[in-house]
């Protein structure tokens, strides 16, 4: 073989083997995108199915509390032994709570809600910036020579950042209790 035809077949070789190695990486990068995303979906879906049962549950044991304390003030004023019996029952159930379930308080359960819900826009926060990253890497990567040119004969797009695009989005949900 001529040395001109070896050359030409190793030129060719390295260059497929350099568009190789970009679309892997490529793939690789928007792969990771891909589950970047679906992190900050998971996200969602944990803020969404998470913040509704716990403001349901402060807010029953809210109302359970207050219906016992409320309950003990109506009997209180009755000043009868039956009064008297019904008071030292309520408050015998309450003390029976309280000791099996100490944390089971109004106002733990409240601190609690608002450390859960903390924690729920702290991970969803985390989420969106990995996959700002992500999308950061990916565009990057899709801009630089030469795996543009590669990226652009396959059909590789750039990646959209996560942005908020209302002001009811930029809020954490409501919670009403």
């Amino acid at each position: 073989m001529p040395p001109l035809a070896a050359t030409l077949w190793a030129l060719a070789l390295f260059l497929a083997v350099g568009a190789a190695v970009l679309y892997n990486r490529l793939v690789a990068a928007k792969n990771a995108v891909r589950e970047a995303w679906s992190g900050v979906e998971v996200q969602l879906k944990r803020r969404h199915d998470l913040v509704p049962r716990l403001a349901e549950a402060t807010r029953a044991y809210a109302s359970y509390e207050r219906g016992l304390l409320e309950k003990l003030a109506t009997l209180r004023t009755g000043f009868d032994p039956e009064a008297e019996q019904a008071i030292s029952d309520g408050l015998a159930r309450m003390l029976m709570v309280a000791e099996a379930y100490p944390e089971l308080k109004a106002s733990e359960n409240f601190l609690e809600l608002q450390r859960n819900l903390a924690e729920v826009e702290e991970a969803l926060q985390l989420a969106r910036r990995y996959y700002n990253g992500a999308v950061r890497v990916y565009n990057t990567l899709l801009a630089s020579f030469p795996a543009n040119l590669v990226a652009g004969a396959l059909g590789f797009k750039p990646a959209r950042y996560f942005e908020v695009t209302t002001a009811s989005e930029r809020l954490a949900p409501k919670v009403e209790l």
